[in-house]
C-alpha cells in the first residue's frame, strides 16, 4: 500500500488534494473578506456581497443571531486550546513506536477532514481531533503492555470507524442515544466540565500529583509558572465579567505573552516550517491482525470508549451552546455522528487514533460560536498549524490550562436539572460525575451510568421507565469492563 502512495505521490495531485486546496482557498479569501469588513481601511482583496450573503444563509447567521467577527473568535479560541493536541497525541504515540513527525501530521490532518464535515455538513460549532484517552490506551496498554503492534491497533481504529459509519447510516447509533434518560444525559455535561477542569489544574501546576494515599495534592502555587498560570485565570475571569468578547481567547493569547517575557516559555526560534513526510504511517494499518479473536477485547473497548466519549461530547457541548431541545436531546444528532464515524475511519487511514468531538469546543461556543463557520475557522487554522507549528506549539500550558479551568466550571450548569429527589436518577448520575474525574477516563463514567440506571430501576420496580436502547448499552458496558486489559 505504501509503495503505491508514494508512485501515485510523484504523479499529479489527487482529486482529494485539489478539492481540498480549492476549500482552503475559499476559506482565505472568506477571511479576507472578514479582514476588509472589520478593517475598511485596509485593501485585502475583495469577495462579492451576493457570495457573503450566501455565507451567511448557508451558516444560518441571523438565526443564530453572531457574525463574521464574533464565529472567527469563536473558531480561533476552539484551536487555541486544542491546538495541544498537535504536540501531545504525537509525544504519546511515540511510546508505541510511531514517529513523531509523521505523526503530527496525521493529527493535524484527522482534524482538518473531520472539522471540516462537521462544519460543512453538520454546520455545528464543534471540532473534531484525535482523543485523549484513546491514544493512551493503544500506547501504553495495547502496544507497550499487551505486546501488540501499533499497526495493529490502527486497524482496530479503522475497523471501529467502519462500524460507527453503518450504525449511523442506519440510524441505530440515534436509536441508542436517545434512549438515555435526561438525567444521564445532563451529568455527561457536568462529568465532562469537571474533567476539563481536572485537566486545567493539573497542567498548569496548581494541582500535582501526590502519593499513594494521596493521589493529588496542591502544587507550588508561589512558583512563577503556577502564578502565571493563576494570572490567565484572572485575565480570563475579569473579562468575562467585563463581558469582552472573545475573553478566553484573548486570555490565552495575553498569558502566552507574560508566559515569553517572563521566560517560563520559550519563544519560538522560526515561525514557518516544512510539515515531515507522512509516508512512514500511511495506510499502514493491519485489518487483518485486528480481526484476530486475541484482539476482540482491544477493538471492543476501543469502540465503547469511542462511542462513549463522542456521544458524552456532543451532548455536553451541545447543552452548553443551548442546542439541545426539551427532552434534552440535539436534534439532527446523526450528522456529528457522522462526521466524528468518517474522522475516524480517516484518523486510521492516515496513521493516528480514535477521532471525535472534542470538549475543548466548549471554549469556543463559550466565546459566541453557534454555526459551522467557526469550524471552518477552526479547521482552516489547523491547516496552516502544517506550515505554522514551531509556533502555535509554542503556547504553553500555563496559557491554555486556565481556559480550560474556566470552560469546565461553565459546564456545571446542566447539574441543576438532575433529579436529586430520585435516588434511582441521582445515583447513575453521580457515577458519571465522580468517576469521569476520578479514573480519568470518560469513557468510565458514561458506562458506569449505563450500568447502574437500569439497577436502580429495577431494585426500585420501576423497570418500565428503561428503553431497549439503553439495555443494549448495558450490555455493551458490561462487556466493556469484562474485557478492558485493566493491566
Amino acid at each position: 500500500m505504501n509503495r503505491q502512495a508514494d508512485v501515485n505521490a510523484g504523479r499529479h495531485p489527487s482529486p482529494s488534494f485539489c478539492h481540498g486546496f480549492l476549500r482552503f482557498s475559499c476559506f482565505i479569501k472568506t477571511l479576507i473578506q472578514i479582514a476588509k469588513s472589520c478593517f475598511p481601511d485596509c485593501r485585502l482583496g475583495y469577495i462579492s456581497p451576493a457570495m457573503v450573503q450566501a455565507i451567511r444563509r448557508f451558516f444560518e447567521f441571523e438565526r443564530h443571531r453572531t457574525s463574521f467577527r464574533v464565529e472567527s473568535v469563536a473558531g480561533l479560541t476552539t484551536f487555541m486550546t486544542m491546538s495541544y493536541i498537535i504536540v501531545v497525541n504525537p509525544k504519546i504515540l511515540e511510546a508505541a513506536g510511531i514517529p513523531v513527525g509523521a505523526s503530527m501530521v496525521a493529527t493535524i490532518l484527522a482534524a482538518v477532514f473531520g472539522t471540516l464535515i462537521m462544519a460543512l455538513y453538520a454546520r455545528l460549532p464543534f471540532a473534531i481531533a484525535p482523543y485523549m484517552g484513546e491514544n493512551a490506551f493503544v500506547a501504553y496498554t495495547v502496544v507497550v503492555a499487551l505486546g501488540y503492534s501499533w499497526q495493529a491497533a490502527l486497524g482496530a481504529v479503522f475497523i471501529g470507524g467502519v462500524i460507527f459509519i453503518l450504525l449511523t447510516v442506519f440510524r441505530l447509533r440515534r436509536w441508542l442515544v436517545e434512549a438515555i434518560p435526561e438525567g444521564l444525559r445532563y451529568s455527561f455535561a457536568v462529568g465532562i466540565g469537571l474533567f476539563m477542569t481536572f485537566i486545567g489544574l493539573n497542567v498548569t501546576g496548581i494541582v500535582a500529583l501526590g502519593a499513594a494515599g494521596a493521589p493529588v495534592k496542591i502544587g507550588p502555587v508561589t512558583s512563577a509558572p503556577v502564578l502565571i498560570s493563576i494570572l490567565g485565570f484572572l485575565i480570563i475571569a475579569v473579562l468575562m465579567l467585563r463581558k469582552v468578547p472573545g475573553a478566553i481567547f484573548l486570555g490565552i493569547l495575553a498569558t502566552t505573552v507574560v508566559a515569553f517575557a517572563a521566560g517560563i516559555a520559550k519563544p519560538p526560534q522560526s515561525w514557518i516550517s516544512y510539515p515531515p513526510s507522512l509516508a512512514p504511517i500511511l495506510l499502514q494499518l493491519d485489518i487483518r491482525g485486528a480481526l484476530s479473536w486475541g484482539f476482540f477485547g482491544v477493538v471492543l473497548t476501543i469502540f465503547v470508549m469511542a462511542f462513549v466519549d463522542t456521544m458524552g461530547t456532543l451532548i455536553g457541548v451541545a447543552s452548553r451552546a443551548g442546542f439541545l431541545d426539551e427532552k434534552g436531546r440535539l436534534p439532527n444528532i446523526e450528522r456529528p455522528m457522522l462526521a466524528d464515524a468518517l474522522a475516524t475511519t480517516f484518523a486510521g487511514l492516515v496513521g493516528t487514533t480514535t477521532s471525535g468531538a472534542f470538549i475543548e469546543s466548549a471554549a469556543g461556543i463559550e466565546a459566541g460560536g453557534r454555526t459551522g463557520f467557526s469550524a471552518l475557522v477552526t479547521a482552516g487554522l489547523f491547516l496552516l498549524s502544517l506550515f505554522f507549528a514551531p509556533f502555535l506549539t509554542a503556547v504553553p500550558p500555563q496559557a491554555y490550562g486556565p481556559a480550560l479551568i474556566v470552560v469546565g466550571y461553565l459546564m456545571l450548569k446542566p447539574v441543576a436539572k438532575i433529579h436529586f429527589d430520585d435516588y434511582t436518577e441521582l445515583f447513575p448520575a453521580f457515577a458519571v460525575v465522580i468517576l469521569m474525574s476520578f479514573t480519568f477516563n470518560i469513557g468510565i463514567g458514561i458506562t458506569a451510568g449505563f450500568v447502574l440506571y437500569p439497577f436502580f430501576k429495577v431494585a426500585a420496580g420501576r423497570h418500565r421507565e428503561i428503553r431497549a436502547g439503553l439495555w443494549v448499552l448495558c450490555a455493551l458496558s458490561l462487556l466493556f469492563y469484562v474485557f478492558y486489559p485493566y493491566s
